[in-house]
């Protein structure tokens, strides 16, 4: 069976970013965006997706990480939609809820072909270390719109930043996975009733 691999580069006056996939992989991450927390998050959507996972960025970090971020976001969607291929004989939906001691998100991902975000968390505070906790909605917009999915990231519960933010992402990535995973039962067979994805 053909390994689901894409490598997409992405170049700006703003940025410089190169991302390889492959969703056929065992979720190892080899992450350089230039923002530690980034590549922190990254790390855990490799390895609960099951998915191997290059970045490379290099951004104007200079001004903030705002940019990088929002285009490490863009051109993941666009390897990760490049990787699917046509969709056909994928389970198509994925959802995971992921727990970190008292924090718990839940995630719902469709590969749908329409990109949307609905994303209800609160953070409680504005930054973890010198991350700013507001890009990653910039992170996942740049996702989806490039995906072409549909998203829904709600934090259920969480006191602690660093929790919260790793249980979206861990959920992220098993959504992920459980959505792009080949269906058995259907192979072969575009998961959508128009013919269309």
């Amino acid at each position: 069976m053909n390994r689901r691999t894409a490598e997409v580069e992405r170049y700006t006056l703003e940025t410089q970013i190169r991302v390889q996939i492959d969703l056929d992989g065992t979720g190892k991450g080899k992450l350089r965006s230039g923002v530690p927390f980034l590549d922190h998050m990254l790390d855990q959507v490799a390895r609960h997706g099951c998915m191997d996972l290059e970045v490379e960025a290099k951004g104007d970090l200079h001004i903030d990480a705002h940019h990088t971020v929002e285009d490490v976001g863009i051109t993941l969607g666009q390897a990760l939609g490049k990787a699917l291929g046509d969709k056909r004989g994928i389970h198509r939906y994925g959802h995971a809820y992921v727990p970190l001691d008292e924090a718990l998100s839940r995630v719902v991902i469709d590969f749908s072909g329409r990109p949307g975000l609905f994303y209800e968390v609160d953070f409680p505070r504005d930054r973890i270390g010198d991350f700013e906790v507001d890009l990653f909605v910039e992170f996942f917009r740049g996702f989806v719109n490039h995906a072409q999915a549909t998203l829904h990231i709600d934090n259920l519960k969480g006191q602690n930043a660093h929790h919260v933010a790793e249980t979206i992402f861990k959920a992220f990535g098993r959504a992920v996975r459980a959505a792009v995973e080949r269906d058995a039962r259907a192979a072969g067979v575009l998961p959508s009733t128009k013919g269309l994805l």
